[in-house]
């Protein structure tokens, strides 16, 4: 593997020798928070923030896209042309990049979505550290640390970061736009030394141990219906999560009627209508069985088919749910219930 030392005041240079070749989208600070936006100012970005608003998975899984266009008189129909560029993102969390490889598993897996595939091949990322703030809880999951699924990965020791290269092009792009130099053994020390300050920062630790056998367990448990009760279906804990990726697909005609377009637009499992089918019969009618589907997909299903919890700590829906719907709650009630 690929180490290398990028001092801090070097990373503005870094960053506009990118965006010379490539689309840069960087961490911003706006009024609402922090986003992805695209930059060419190296200057504007922030690196030690706490977490976007949005995790990047926008990038990949678009809000919102047309899939192809018809004619209704014809019945032609025509593709909508994928336009991909070359393409970087700059100062992702270890959280959001274990996200992603997470959402892989869905959209490259048995069936592979060539708009997904696309733009995760033309995408180079570049990872960021940080320390968690009170909603994170990585340190459950093992998210917090990454050994793939970035081109680059950036550590910071204070004046500069501590660069890992995973990839062939990772390590051409910091060559080629990046006044760095040789780790050394006092580098070395530095890092790991802020690798154990940030696992001991965790304050809030979760037992998860058992998961699994605890929701299978507790599938009838009257916590669901309180939970439920308090519920708004809002659907903002899922728009804002890293590894939720339901989608619908919808044909929206234009005001003429002659022609439309077929749309995939984000969707949730929160919202009154997602299990409803033909003919009127909804599988999940009341919020209560919504929000307990939510919670059996990320720490059931999705675990026995692939081995992993849905869910990587990250704290966004902690902050977007106005009524304290999140993991750390739900699966300390459930273990209390389960020892009372």
């Amino acid at each position: 593997m690929y180490f290398r030392i990028l001092a801090k005041d070097h990373v503005s240079t870094f960053v506009e020798g990118l965006a010379h070749v490539y689309e840069v989208f960087a961490p911003v600070k706006n009024e609402s928070g922090f986003s992805f936006e695209q930059v060419s100012d190296g200057s504007s970005i922030v690196l030690d923030y706490p977490m976007t608003i949005i995790p990047p998975k926008k990038y990949f899984v678009r809000s919102k896209e047309s899939l192809f266009r018809y004619d209704t008189h014809s019945g032609d129909v025509v593709e909508s042309e994928l336009e991909v560029t070359p393409r970087v993102l700059f100062g992702v969390h270890a959280c959001d990049i274990n996200a992603l490889l997470m959402t892989d598993k869905v959209f490259l897996g048995d069936y592979e979505d060539p708009y997904y595939k696309a733009r995760r091949e033309h995408t180079l990322i570049v990872g960021v550290s940080c320390m968690p703030v009170l909603t994170c809880m990585c340190d459950t999951w093992g998210t917090g640390e990454v050994q793939q699924g970035c081109d680059l990965f950036l550590t910071d020791l204070g004046d500069r970061y501590f660069v890992t290269c995973h990839s062939v092009e990772g390590a051409h792009v910091l060559d080629t736009f990046a006044d760095t130099h040789e780790a050394t053994a006092e580098d070395t020390k530095a890092l790991e030394e802020h690798l154990r300050a940030f696992r001991e920062a965790f304050s809030r630790p979760v037992d998860a141990t058992s998961l699994q056998l605890l929701f299978d367990a507790k599938y009838n448990d009257e916590l669901w219906e309180e939970i439920g009760e308090a519920c708004l279906s809002c659907g903002a804990c899922s728009a804002v999560c890293p590894t939720c990726y339901c989608f619908d697909v919808n044909d929206e005609l234009d005001a003429d009627g002659n022609a439309g377009a077929r749309v995939r637009c984000w969707d949730s499992c929160m919202n009154s209508q997602f299990a409803e089918v033909a003919g009127g019969h909804d599988f999940r009618p009341t919020r209560a069985s919504r929000v307990r589907y939510r919670f059996y997909h990320k720490f059931w299903s999705y675990p026995a088919r692939y081995g992993k919890t849905l869910c990587v700590g990250c704290g966004r829906c902690d902050v977007a749910c106005k009524v304290n719907i999140n993991p750390r709650r739900i699966i300390g009630a459930l273990q209390e219930g389960a020892r009372s």
